[in-house]
């Protein structure tokens, strides 16, 4: 009887932690679109941001378009190095020191203060190589900081989907490069994409890698990668820290939020599209 009342006790105890996040982020999206619902409207995210001081007033859609431009460009950034830091590690390193030195590398950048990746890249890219702040030298500052978010992740899934694939290559006599190429990366594609795909949310939403490398308070959409640009999280820290405006503030983030759940729910979308997804609701089990 003790026994079974602990385990009541421990699945009780797990379903509340459980509800708990749930609770916590709807709370969170309620709270936030209940402060920002006087000014969240059609034209507030169509036009650009107005008034005295400038903020108080318009929209947010220059801010929206610069926060796209950079999440696919940091995301594109940091996937590519990350992945191909991963594919190396897992299929290509022949030397245990050197991998083993990538990975202690993954795992100290992950670790690092996103203020740093700004630091460096506004030390590197424009005070030492004389770049003006732009939506290319941010991109870079985060993409460095989306690096191991994604090299992490591509390891777990190359190794876990990719080794079977090149030991049975090996023992047919078909090359390893061969194989990752025809076999690996195709397989594998669906989830790196997803990985790539959470990284770019990530990225969307830092604001210390870009507050000093190419966002600024207001700017039009940016035409060309050496150009400043709005971002949403850096228009909410303005708006937050000047005390401009707390209602525009709270519609910014809603817009954040939702962009970011979008694409949370275009990730989780991947699997009903392509066989293989790994919780496709009605794959057939062996």
């Amino acid at each position: 009887m003790m026994k079974y009342s602990k385990r009541l006790g421990v699945r009780i105890l797990l379903f509340l932690l459980g509800f708990s996040v749930i609770t916590v982020t709807l709370g969170i999206f309620v709270y936030v679109f209940y402060k920002g619902s006087s000014v969240i409207s059609l034209s507030f995210l169509l036009e650009g941001p107005s008034g005295i001081p400038i903020g108080t007033d318009g929209g947010v859609f220059p801010a929206i378009i610069g926060t796209l431009y950079h999440g696919l460009l940091a995301g594109l950034f940091g996937s590519l190095i990350g992945i191909g830091a991963a594919m190396y590690i897992v299929f290509f390193s022949r030397h245990r020191f050197l991998r083993n030195l990538i990975q202690v590398s993954f795992y100290f950048l992950s670790g690092l203060p996103s203020i740093i990746f700004g630091l460096i890249g506004y030390t590197v890219l424009i005070f030492r190589f004389g770049l003006d702040r732009s939506l290319l030298c941010a991109s870079i500052a985060t993409g460095m900081m989306l690096i191991p978010f994604v090299g992490i992740r591509a390891q777990k899934i190359l190794q876990e989907e990719g080794e079977p694939f090149i030991k049975e290559s090996l023992s047919l006599g078909i090359s390893k490069a061969y194989a990752v190429r025809k076999l690996v990366l195709p397989v594998s594609f669906t989830n790196l994409l997803s990985a790539s795909a959470l990284a770019m949310a990530y990225g969307m939403g830092a604001v210390a890698p870009l507050m000093y490398t190419g966002a600024v308070l207001f700017a039009n959409i940016p035409e060309r990668l050496d150009q400043p640009f709005m971002s949403l999280p850096f228009h909410l820290y303005i708006l937050v820290t000047d005390g401009i405006s707390m209602e525009y503030a709270y519609g910014t983030a809603f817009v954040l939020l939702v962009l970011i759940l979008i694409i949370h729910f275009f990730v989780r979308s991947i699997g009903f599209f392509r066989e293989g997804g790994e919780w496709r609701p009605w794959k057939k089990k062996n």
